[in-house]
């Protein structure tokens, strides 16, 4: 069964890779696009500058930076194989995830696990490290810090997503002793103290240029969020119902062979 998943899992996550593909070539191309022409503006201005300084290594530097794929290749090709690759592999660790959840969140039956799951990834994968570590367009960020704050994104996933499985098993244990409702919020609780503590205790990273459009900014950052929320919801329904044509079909056969 878990190979079935799996492959279902993957299907699941191609169909919604395909669809932020669709959503990120419609609304996040326009503000890449114009945050590459802020950036080539802005390298223009520094050149003029310093013209009579630079302009030996500026002719250097315009042999030695050409493109090695087009800009059209990057935001149609490009973009379709990575959010497709992404969405793949997401889905295949999502019906994992959901191989070994089913029938252990109470009385949800396939949909409505898949649908909690979806919620619970994207909220501890997508929202909570946004909040801390929002994605940047091009022309915001320096190249050299470019490591640690990948590290420190990736770290703040790993901060979350480990909470998220805490606060779970705490609801657990204390759903028979305080009530399955009471236990809930206290395992919310908990999580919220978790990722505020780590918040607050991880550095700030801001590197967004004082000139730079705050709409520019706004509306990628937007973007970017909605092809997650887009992802993470086609994915919770598209393997809930795959999953349900798995896994309850059988039982209704058999009940109604009975």
């Amino acid at each position: 069964m878990i190979r079935t998943l799996l492959i279902r899992g993957m299907i699941a996550g191609l169909v919604a890779g395909l669809i932020g593909f669709g959503f990120a070539r419609a609304f996040g191309e326009p503000s890449v696009a114009q945050a590459i022409a802020f950036e080539t503006q802005h390298e223009h201005a520094h050149e003029h500058e310093h013209a009579d300084a630079a302009a030996p290594a500026a002719h250097s530097h315009d042999h030695g930076d050409e493109e090695l794929v087009s800009r059209d290749t990057q935001a149609g090709l490009g973009l379709l194989t990575g959010v497709a690759v992404f969405g793949t592999a997401l889905g295949g660790l999502f019906s994992l995830v959901f191989a070994f959840a089913y029938g252990r969140l109470g009385a949800l039956h396939a949909r409505g696990t898949s649908a909690l799951l979806a919620l619970f990834g994207f909220v501890s994968v997508a929202i909570v490290p946004f909040l801390k570590y929002p994605p940047n367009p091009p022309a915001v960020g320096n190249a050299e810090t470019i490591g640690p704050r990948t590290a420190l994104f990736f770290g703040m996933v790993a901060i979350s997503i480990a909470a998220a499985v805490f606060a779970v098993h705490l609801q657990r244990r204390m759903a028979a002793r305080h009530g399955g409702w009471n236990a809930t919020l206290i395992a919310a609780a908990a999580y919220i103290v978790v990722i505020v503590v780590a918040q607050v205790a991880l550095p700030r990273i801001d590197e967004v240029p004082a000139d730079f459009s705050a709409s520019l900014l706004w509306n990628f950052r937007l973007a970017a969020i909605g092809i997650q929320a887009l992802l993470w919801t086609t994915l919770g329904l598209v393997f809930g119902a795959l999953a349900a044509r798995e896994l309850e079909r059988p039982a209704v056969r058999r009940v109604a062979a009975a």
